[in-house]
């Protein structure tokens, strides 16, 4: 079972990479928030978005259908993977017919989701990342932390490490400009020697047929053009209805993601290459079940900008690596908490409910209430630890008797701050592991506004 507390306890032991990781994320909502307010509309297109979405959503299959329909006349060929199962096998059997050794990949986090590298490596294919934050955490054997930015958990100086190591450049050199360089030459060769290119989908147009994929480095236009097999494998929740449509997306991706206008590359295929063949597989993998599901069907609408990571207070300060799950952050914890959710139980906690993921969430998925709606699902489902359930029915006990409450409050107020300091912290007390006891107030609430109401009563009686 993962354990986000765990491992974010260990992430934030090195506090000094804590701090960097936090202001380089939100330095990056800044210029969200910046480049959002540069729309006067930007309120109206996140509106329009979700919108679009909710009613893709509900026409799923007569979309996917006339997806399939366009993309095959146009020379397409269209497959259908009910999980990561099914769809590693389809690439595999695309990639043995055409006796694929080498295979480049743009970045798709629906392959990370499936484990597709592995898979693929373990029956004799060179699979190559080619995205520079994808590639980098490739060579160092690592998932990606983050969705947008996969190597934010590194400093440059890592980065240097693991190219002398794998690249042999120059020990040391941590030249941002040299380190990519060097990348691009490696990546030139891998492009020019692969006999197949694989991409992620952004969206899927079903009134045309073809598919829409944003990157910054051209790396999928570069693995979708040579060779002669292009697989793009795409979650079917990547469709959008019309082409008009995806305008509305692509001022809102980019901004949010990294706050750029737009990305470098917004690439459209919509046939193969001539004299070549272009797949692609729409994935399930228990997407169907969110569609079911009233309560958790919005985190569906979401577009992959990771917006929600950057502005999120838990993720960055414990890092992507800390949820041990192919996508982390709040959209990460929702999706997590539905699919496995006695493996993902902890998750839906690692936040603060401070709403700060569904306000910046260009498709306006409620992530704040359906991590909470999680947090009640798991407590009925018991996948909760049982001391953390044990404390949950003694505080529903107390809050459920108000003199009780008070009392307890009173006791808080008058008899914990005169206890000494090994009573309070102990084992027992596990936030006050990283946390000091905040000075008791000598009234509460109560006291203060029955007080209040009290001397309003007696000046009107004057």
């Amino acid at each position: 079972m993962a354990s986000h507390p765990i491992n974010a306890t260990k992430y934030v032991a090195n506090d000094e990479r804590m701090h960097w990781h936090d202001k380089a994320l939100w330095f990056v909502r800044e210029k969200r928030d910046k480049a959002a307010h540069g729309i006067p509309e930007w309120e109206q297109l996140r509106s329009y978005a979700s919108t679009i979405k909710t009613h893709t959503m509900n026409k799923m299959d007569f979309y996917l259908e006339e997806f399939e329909k366009n993309a095959t006349a146009k020379g397409i060929k269209v497959h259908w993977a009910k999980d990561a199962v099914e769809h590693n096998e389809i690439v595999h059997k695309l990639l043995k017919e055409k006796s694929v050794k080498k295979l480049v990949k743009s970045k798709s986090m629906l392959t990370e989701e499936c484990h597709l590298n592995p898979y693929l490596e373990a029956r004799g294919i060179e699979v190559i990342d080619t995205d520079l934050g994808e590639r980098i955490v490739q060579l160092r054997n690592e998932p990606p932390s983050h969705i947008v930015l996969p190597a934010i958990h590194l400093k440059k100086m890592d980065v240097s490490d693991t190219f002398h190591e794998h690249l042999g450049t120059q020990k040391g050199n941590d030249d941002p400009t040299y380190l990519t360089r060097a990348a691009r030459a490696s990546l030139r060769e891998d492009f020019l020697t692969a006999e197949a290119g694989l991409t992620g989908v952004n969206f899927a147009i079903a009134e045309t047929g073809g598919v829409v994929v944003c990157t910054n480095e051209g790396n999928a236009d570069m693995g979708a053009s040579l060779p002669k097999l292009h697989i793009a494998s795409m979650g079917m929740e990547k469709i959008i209805p019309r082409l008009q449509d995806l305008g509305v997306f692509t001022r809102l991706l980019a901004r949010s993601a990294t706050g750029q206008a737009i990305t470098s590359y917004t690439s459209h295929f919509h046939q193969p290459v001539e004299g070549g063949e272009m797949h692609i597989i729409i994935v399930d993998n228990k997407r169907a079940e969110f569609l079911a599901n009233e309560k958790y069907r919005q985190a569906l609408n979401c577009i992959r900008c990771g917006a929600c990571m950057n502005t999120c207070p838990v993720y960055r300060r414990s890092g992507g690596h800390s949820y041990e799950h192919v996508i982390p952050g709040p959209i990460g914890s929702t999706i997590a908490a539905f699919k496995e959710p006695e493996k993902h139980s902890s998750l839906p906690f690692a936040c603060t409910l401070c709403g700060s993921c569904t306000n910046v969430c260009p498709a306006k998925i409620d992530l704040d209430s359906q991590l909470y709606n999680h947090r009640q699902d798991l407590a009925q489902a018991g996948h909760l630890p049982k001391s953390k359930m044990l404390s949950m029915k003694i505080m529903t006990y107390l809050f459920n008797r108000p003199k009780l409450l008070d009392f307890a409050g009173y006791v808080g107020r008058k008899v914990v701050p005169k206890l000494p300091n090994f009573l309070i912290y102990n084992k027992f007390n596990v936030w006050g592991k990283t946390r000091d006891i905040p000075e008791f107030p000598e009234h509460s609430f109560k006291e203060l506004y029955e007080k209040m109401k009290k001397e309003e009563r007696e000046e009107n009686d004057k």
